[in-house]
């Protein structure tokens, strides 16, 4: 078997189900210290997190429920309520500042996503997992507003993070092999 970051990297999981361990500030600030050394092209860090968790998992839940239809409010808000304030210990949004400049935003885009693999990385080998989010609540202007982020800035993704059980880490999906993927040009 590989040993090593080869092994997290494959062996880390989308994780959906949390167990009720709790996650510091402190357990918290490592992981994003850890994970702000990915790489960047700019001269300033292009990201920024907002963290729920504890009490504050109720204004996350209130933001991405400012986005459900009356309809589905009826059909999934209370499910999603206490999907969000109970069973997920915390909450990270990740932002970057977009530019004036597609070809900037786009490379504090790209970092932000390494960024976001250094977390996962980092956090499985803590016994921690996450699922990393990028959905349609995310481009809507009132989850915008009421989650903090500024006019200037672009959702990375939403992060939904905690210790997970052993017993419930999905098995592995299929990759196809790079020698399936690669294109060679050998002069």
């Amino acid at each position: 078997m590989h040993n090593g970051i080869e092994r997290t990297i494959r062996d880390r999981r989308t994780i959906r189900s949390f167990s009720d361990k709790e996650v510091t500030e402190e357990r918290l600030l490592r992981l994003l210290n850890a994970a702000v050394w990915a790489p960047f092209h700019s001269r300033v860090e292009p990201w920024r997190f907002i963290v729920f968790m504890k009490d504050g998992r109720k204004a996350f839940a209130d933001a991405v429920l400012s986005t459900y239809t009356q309809e589905e409010l009826e059909r999934y808000g209370a499910g999603a309520r206490y999907e969000y304030e109970q069973e997920t210990p915390a909450h990270i949004v990740v932002v970057i500042t977009e530019d004036k400049h597609p070809g900037k935003t786009e490379d504090a885009l790209l970092a932000a996503a390494s960024l976001i693999q250094n977390m996962q990385l980092l956090a499985w080998e803590w016994e921690m997992g996450f699922v990393w989010k990028t959905h349609e609540y995310n481009r809507e202007e009132t989850f915008k507003e009421k989650a903090g982020i500024m006019p200037n800035e672009k959702i990375v993704g939403t992060l939904h993070l905690g210790y997970f059980e052993a017993d419930k880490i999905p098995k592995a999906k299929p990759r196809k092999p790079a020698e399936q993927l690669v294109t060679w040009h050998r002069g």
